[in-house]
């Protein structure tokens, strides 16, 4: 396994000069709206292609599964799972939270995640069985037990408008309920954070399998918990995701289960 890992993290940084070098740069020609508030950038397409090149000339057998791509994947016994730029939106404007994300799974389940931001040269990664780390210092989620002195990481449901009555909902009361909420912008920022403890919880709508999947097992491996907004595992499938230490992450997931009336 550590032969993923290094593999996952050497495509990560060999992809982070095209993305350095043009934060804020970007024309409105290079941009592509997939959907409403949904980008693309010539510069992702570029990562993508470093990143799936470098993984496939290692494994060539693996399927690989992007953003920016879409096969069908049931039958795959290695399956990657690339955001070859998370936060493609704080990128066009120059704005630095943004990162590389890669995940593996076998048999269908999460085996490592590499998290890495090129701007702050940090390289989260985690391996199934072997905890968490942040630049080869090990990291655990917060010990913060107290949800009123806690801080909340969360994202705007911009894909999917239809989802902003009942977040503002949720919004409003963790915003009577907690210390304070973070919107940062980019899922796999944030899910790396929780995972080392700079913010202690994290709920977002509908998200992707790239977007989380890296983001998941370091918070696992780093002592923390997943689920979807039931409580459950259905995250990748459901895309709602809730994450934190054991007692933030009860605390979040009993508030928006009220809220959204789940038995």
């Amino acid at each position: 396994m550590r032969d993923f890992l290094l593999v996952a993290i050497e495509a990560a940084k060999q992809a982070e000069s095209v993305i350095k070098n043009r934060i804020g740069t970007i024309s409105e020609k290079e941009i592509t709206q997939k959907s409403i508030s949904d980008y693309v950038t010539e510069v992702d397409v570029h990562s993508e292609k470093i990143i799936v090149e470098y993984i496939k000339k290692q494994f060539p057998t693996h399927q690989i599964m992007s953003e920016e791509s879409s096969n069908d994947y049931k039958k795959a016994e290695y399956l990657w799972i690339v955001d070859p730029l998370d936060g493609t939106t704080n990128f066009i404007h120059g704005f630095p939270v943004f990162a590389i994300s890669i995940a593996l799974m076998y048999k269908g389940e999460l085996v490592l995640g590499v998290v890495h931001d090129p701007l702050k040269n940090e390289t989260f990664y985690a391996e199934k069985g072997s905890g968490a780390f942040l630049n080869e210092q090990k990291i655990k989620v917060s010990s913060m037990k107290e949800p009123a002195l806690s801080l909340i990481a969360t994202g705007f449901p911009f894909r999917h408008k239809e989802y902003i009555d009942i977040y503002i909902k949720i919004f409003r009361e963790l915003l009577f309920s907690v210390s304070d909420l973070r919107r940062a912008g980019a899922a796999a920022i944030d899910l790396a954070y929780v995972a080392c403890g700079r913010v202690d919880g994290f709920f977002e709508f509908a998200l992707s399998p790239w977007d989380i999947a890296a983001g998941v097992i370091l918070i696992k491996e780093a002592g923390g918990v997943v689920s979807d907004f039931k409580g459950e595992n259905n995250y990748l499938k459901t895309g709602n995701i809730i994450a934190g230490n054991r007692e933030i992450h009860l605390f979040l997931v009993e508030k928006i289960k009220k809220i959204l009336d789940f038995k």
